[in-house]
């Protein structure tokens, strides 16, 4: 059965198109409040609303190539508990992948949400984006203009969504697409089509060649990117001088979207060391870099975000002294996570690797060999 909807208008630019679909689904009895970027007046900084006036969505803007912060932390606090309905939220695909991770570390609940998720087209670096056109020509930044992350970034299409709203293949200056993937955004789109006029049809073709050209395009730029930070860490001796700027600041970790805990080791009395002891130190060494515990802050963090990081590019949007963090974190996460066979935000239902046990994993290191009789996570051979 088609589910997908076309919606055109000589009259109306994508981003009105957008926005007039976001006053449908406000509209709609179940949803209580849209969460989507937006400018409204005073400000003209573009930044996370959660809106309940469908006047105001007048102000939304998920085209733009501004990317100030991953939405996803924001997103999991209004879905971890019921609002009497749902709470519609218009996300990038990486943010919609960090939700799932959340959802899994039990920090969020998708039930209660309308994931909507756009085709990204990438965003600038936060220091660029005061030069893009207005949001309602839609001229989406060249790939050369775009930040590192999204030009490295394989997953421009949105997943695990009720709705995806598709501008790749389909001449986006004139037209955007409307997706269904879940039997509640399939009712929502049926109301609209019903509404508009419109009849559901397949999937156009140019859609798909144009997204299997992108997709060989970041492809081409994520391996390079891979290949020259492996070679920038090939050593303790280098991997401390990657991160010999580090100020100990930890943006990186506040903007990371799924950097979740409540207390971070590092606020903690664990690495308030007393005077003497840097004076042991430097004593001992000649000298110390100040601030101290620079590298095993990030190698900490690396243990505890491979497996979940989505490769955003927040950790570098939001260093003060322009340490690309994001290339490291990417290249670690894509070594971890396909050591496991996993894939952060792939799949709501694919557990997290080390919170299941799997005899089939890693068994030239744990000395078990697996058969095909064996049942996992039971750690007995016959």
């Amino acid at each position: 059965m088609a589910h997908t909807l076309f919606l055109t208008s000589a009259d109306e630019t994508p981003l009105t198109l957008i926005r007039n679909f976001l006053k449908s689904v406000l509209q709609t009895e179940s949803v209580q409040a849209v969460l989507v970027p937006a400018k409204l007046l005073p400000s003209d900084t573009l930044m996370p609303h959660l809106i309940s006036d469908p006047d105001l969505l007048a102000g939304a803007d998920p085209l733009s190539p501004v990317f100030p912060l991953n939405a996803s932390r924001m997103a999991a606090k209004l879905s971890v508990k019921p609002v009497q309905g749902k709470i519609a939220m218009v996300l990038r695909p990486c943010e919609i992948r960090a939700l799932v991770e959340l959802e899994k570390l039990k920090q969020a609940n998708l039930e209660n949400c309308l994931l909507i998720g756009a085709d990204c087209m990438g965003a600038v670096s936060a220091k660029d984006h005061t030069n893009m056109d207005p949001p309602e020509n839609f001229s989406p930044p060249k790939e050369e203009n775009l930040a590192p992350a999204c030009r490295a970034c394989e997953h421009f299409v949105p997943e695990n969504t009720d709705i995806t709203i598709g501008l790749f293949g389909i001449t986006p200056k004139e037209t955007i697409m409307l997706q269904a993937g879940t039997d509640a955004g399939m009712t929502l789109l049926k109301k609209i089509a019903k509404d508009t006029g419109r009849q559901f049809t397949e999937d156009a073709s140019e859609r798909q060649t144009a997204v299997a050209e992108k997709l060989k395009q970041r492809i081409g730029y994520r391996d390079a990117m891979f290949a020259a930070t492996r070679q920038a860490l090939d050593s303790p001796e280098n991997f401390a001088r990657y991160f010999e700027r580090c100020i100990n600041c930890y943006n990186c970790r506040v903007a990371c979207p799924v950097c979740y805990c409540r207390e971070c080791v590092f606020n903690t009395d664990v690495f308030d060391h007393a005077p003497y002891r840097y004076v042991q130190w430097a004593r001992r060494k000649g000298a110390i870099r100040m601030p101290a515990d620079t590298v095993f802050y990030h190698m900490t963090r690396l243990a505890h975000m491979s497996l979940s990081c989505v490769g955003c590019g927040q950790c570098s949007n939001a260093c003060p002294n322009d340490i690309p963090v994001m290339e490291v974190f990417r290249t670690t996460a894509f070594d971890v996570q396909r050591a496991f066979d996993y894939e952060a935000g792939r799949d709501r239902d694919d557990p997290l690797p080390l919170s299941v046990f799997k005899e089939t994993e890693f068994t030239d290191i744990v000395g078990i060999e697996s058969g095909p009789t064996e049942s996992a996570g039971t750690g007995n051979n016959p």
